[in-house]
């Protein structure tokens, strides 16, 4: 088995030796749990011949075992600081590039320069969204994109319509999302105080909502959600900032009852929505 090669990996006894703790601003919690990393590098099916876009590699606990799967591996790294013990773990790995910067900042084309790339991150899920939409709307797309995050948050995101989150949406525009497998807190250092899912997203040939509609897509779903306890039509009202008679004719055009609320509609429904728009 080519893993068992990689030695494991004390993230404690690593940031002792350069004088560092983790940051907590910028959510690091540092995974060194070989049977969790393992388990991620399964959900990406790496093939011989792929690159990947590692965000985030913290101490390359996870880059160490992508880099002995793929052709080529770019891990990009926010934290300055992490740059000398990231490039001391990964010396040995010759097929590795190691980049300073923030992944949001980043044209994805400066960084992989082959189609059907293949993302693994284990990022703060608070810019979760983010993340994938600029993953997805780069010229450059993945195949597969790979992310360990708040189990609760990868719960959210896979869940089906009428309970359907902004964040939801967000993925399942541009892809299906499953959970690959769940990741206690103890596999972290520092361990967060909630568990962790491996989030697996395959990525459809097109956005299921047309690419001329997708920044429309956004800005309703937005609104839609902006106050969840309010009826479509009050959310839409002044989330779009139009009167309410506007907003209950825009949904009453598309066939949708405008006392529903914003979770129980289907991408569809919000598609004939950005169509009426």
């Amino acid at each position: 088995m080519k893993h068992a090669s990689i030695p494991p990996l004390n993230a404690s006894a690593v940031l002792k030796r350069y004088g560092l703790r983790a940051d907590k601003a910028l959510g690091q919690n540092f995974l060194q749990d070989e049977s969790a990393l393992i388990k991620i590098v399964n959900a990406a099916e790496i093939l011989e011949d792929d690159c990947v876009l590692e965000i985030g590699p913290g101490l390359g606990s996870l880059t160490r075992y992508l880099a002995v799967s793929a052709r080529n591996v770019t891990a990009v790294e926010l934290d300055p600081d992490l740059l000398a013990p990231l490039q001391a773990v990964l010396s040995p790995y010759q097929n590795v590039r190691v980049v300073q910067g923030d992944i949001l900042k980043l044209p994805i084309s400066e960084l992989i320069d082959q189609p059907n790339y293949i993302v693994a991150a284990n990022i703060p899920y608070n810019i979760t969204s983010a993340i994938i939409r600029h993953l997805l709307e780069g010229d450059i797309k993945p195949r597969r994109v790979v992310l360990t995050i708040q189990k609760e948050v990868a719960e959210r995101i896979c869940a089906k319509p009428g309970d359907l989150s902004l964040l939801a949406l967000s993925v399942q525009v541009y892809g299906k999302p499953s959970i690959a497998a769940k990741i206690p807190a103890g596999s972290f250092h520092p361990a967060p105080k909630v568990d962790s899912a491996i989030l697996r997203i395959d990525i459809s040939d097109e956005p299921l909502i047309p690419n001329d509609l997708l920044n429309t897509f956004f800005k309703l779903i937005k609104a839609g959600f902006a106050q969840k306890r309010k009826t479509l039509r009050n959310s839409l009202s002044s989330g779009l900032h139009i009167p309410t008679a506007e907003a209950e004719a825009l949904l009453t055009s598309a066939n949708i009852d405008f006392m529903r609320r914003a979770e129980t509609l289907s991408i569809d429904e919000w598609k004939i929505l950005c169509e009426k728009l």
